[in-house]
């Protein structure tokens, strides 16, 4: 976390919790969202205004996290942010030297596990959490899964959140 953030949140340790607001999609894209947004319907039927300034994409990025309650936040100085996830809280982008980066550029850490859902999506489980892989990388996840550094098993989408202690809709939560 930032400095300045923590500096913040000691200057202001009351401020409110913001719910709704931002959400991260299933290619690692940023979306704020406002009123008008949200009274659209929740993060999958109306994601919002892409985020593109890359200032604020890597400050969101160097103070992403999660709560004990498995809800995923973004630190503006001494506000939690809540995010709505549209599918997991990490997607991975595969390296050709077979490394696994999250959308944050933070490294995932030890592959664990890999999972297909019921639409074809590959999830990994590593040290870092669960994550979708990104759909441009496709055809790296299959060629680690033929030389069978991969075993994928078969997951129901809607029991990830569940078995791996993630929340992809906080707002819900507060309702």
């Amino acid at each position: 976390m930032d400095d300045i953030v923590k500096a913040a949140m000691a200057k202001w340790p009351n401020v409110p919790h913001c719910f709704g607001w931002l959400g991260l999609d299933a290619r690692g894209n940023w979306y704020m969202r406002d009123d008008r947004i949200q009274a659209q319907g929740p993060f999958a039927v109306s994601k919002g205004s892409l985020l593109t300034h890359e200032k604020l994409i890597d400050f969101i990025h160097r103070n992403y996290a999660a709560d004990e309650k498995g809800q995923w936040f973004f630190q503006n100085g001494p506000q939690r942010v809540y995010v709505e996830l549209e599918i997991t809280p990490w997607i991975w982008r595969l390296q050709p030297d077979g490394r696994v980066l999250s959308h944050t550029g933070v490294e995932s850490g030890a592959v664990k596990e890999s999972l297909l859902d019921e639409a074809g999506r590959l999830y990994l489980i590593a040290d870092l959490g669960v994550g979708l892989v990104h759909s441009a990388d496709m055809a790296m996840a299959a060629d680690a899964v033929e030389a069978g550094r991969w075993t994928p098993r078969n997951v129901t989408a809607s029991a990830l959140p569940e078995r791996h202690g993630f929340v992809p809709s906080p707002q819900q939560q507060q309702a």
